[in-house]
């Protein structure tokens, strides 16, 4: 082998990869993943350490709840660990087709899709429905879910201001002679502020500029409306929405995602969404734990999960306030403490960490650079002592981080 050919060998392609790892890490913005030890609950271990869990989505507590269980473990001995197939080939079980009308029947809607995850509903869906010839006009902190889907379809896309509707409509105006299909899309609850989309000024638009509504329901599902049908339901624009966005990853404790809507979008979607087309469905067991949280929130224990739900987030901002800490904009039990500096906030979650709390850093991509922040998440099942000691170990922590 010539001396240039055992220098090439040597090459690696991926050094960049390598380069830019070690600059985040250096800069304090690359942490280790966080090892959970057992079950998903308000207090549990992460790697060997007791913490309080302010980390999860598991808003309901369902994730551990023993009809999910039960309903799991029945499905695996009935229908097997997984189903074998996509669902347009033969892995279309029974069980499905049961969990998709149950999710149809509880969002008041004519027909239900279920996806392997939130992402790829929002993705394949928004691909799917709209073409290079159309036009999206979405919020600027939508999800990456829905930025990724906008990009696939080919569309032309248009970003308005934060839940600013009077830029929304300037851009509709804009675009008024625009000759392809419009979508208007928008988050129902803002996953890293917990604040809530206007959604019937946002219909309003829609339906003065004959547009199609679009909402991303994943951080609502399960937290607002009659127990937890969603921001459509929670401000009553039932009808008012063509596309419905949901999760069964967060409030249902499960696995997946799903788009409800008219009969035709779906019957549409089982044939041109590509995450549909082109993933294994899910296993029995997802399946029918899915089906046992809707069950339960149709339940009066159900309507006292969601209760309680907010209860305990009315009660940790109060307290995290009396100890100095803002978060104006959030109404949901996500709660936001903004901290600026990614280095810093990174460091602010890993004190804390130590101290016996899990509040997970969120810096850029997932915000824009100079917007780091903890994202702190209430549960249902969180008691008061639990988020009593959680406050003042959040306090203690950001005092000397000149935080609050």
């Amino acid at each position: 082998m010539s001396d240039v050919g055992a220098q090439t060998t040597k090459q690696n392609p991926l050094q960049y990869i390598t380069e830019q790892l070690k600059e985040l890490r250096e800069g304090g913005v690359a942490p280790k993943l966080r090892v959970l030890e057992g079950e998903q609950k308000p207090v549990c271990i992460f790697d060997g350490r007791e913490v309080i869990n302010l980390a999860s989505n598991n808003y309901l507590g369902l994730t551990t709840h023993k009809a999910l269980r039960k309903a799991a473990l029945d499905a695996v001995k009935r229908y097997g660990a997984g189903a074998g197939a996509v669902r347009t080939i033969a892995g279309t079980m029974k069980l499905h087709v049961e969990l998709e009308e149950q999710i149809a029947a509880f969002k008041n809607v004519e027909a239900c899709v279920v996806f392997q995850s939130g992402f790829t509903a929002n993705a394949g869906t928004v691909s799917a429905v709209l073409g290079k010839e159309d036009l999206i006009v979405s919020d600027e902190l939508n999800h990456a879910s829905i930025i990724d889907g906008a990009r696939l379809s080919r569309a032309t896309i248009k970003v308005f201001k934060h839940k600013d509707v009077k830029d929304c409509e300037r851009i509709l105006q804009e675009n008024a002679s625009f000759p392809g299909k419009k979508l208007i899309i928008t988050d129902g609850v803002f996953s890293m502020d917990g604040d809530i989309a206007p959604l019937p000024e946002l219909c309003d638009l829609a339906e003065k500029y004959n547009c199609i509504m679009m909402v991303d329901d994943a951080h609502a599902s399960g937290v607002l409306g009659r127990g937890g049908r969603g921001t459509i339901d929670h401000f009553a624009c039932h009808g008012r929405v063509h596309i419905q966005v949901g999760t069964l990853s967060k409030a249902i404790g499960a696995m997946g995602g799903y788009v409800c809507g008219s009969r035709d979008l779906i019957d549409f979607l089982y044939l041109r969404a590509r995450p549909f087309l082109f993933s294994t469905s899910h296993p029995p067991a997802t399946a029918a734990a899915c089906q046992a949280a809707f069950a339960l929130l149709n339940s009066p224990e159900g309507e006292k999960l969601v209760k309680k739900l907010w209860a305990n987030t009315k009660f940790f901002k109060r307290e995290l306030k009396k100890r100095g800490f803002q978060f104006k904009v959030s109404e949901t039990p996500i709660i936001p403490i903004h901290v600026g500096d990614a280095a810093k906030a990174f460091e602010f979650s890993k004190k804390l960490f130590e101290a016996g709390v899990f509040a997970p850093a969120v810096g850029y991509p997932t915000v824009a650079e100079g917007r780091a922040r903890l994202r702190a998440i209430v549960s249902a099942t969180h008691k008061r002592d639990q988020l009593l000691k959680a406050a003042d170990l959040l306090a203690e922590v950001a005092k000397p981080l000149g935080i609050i």
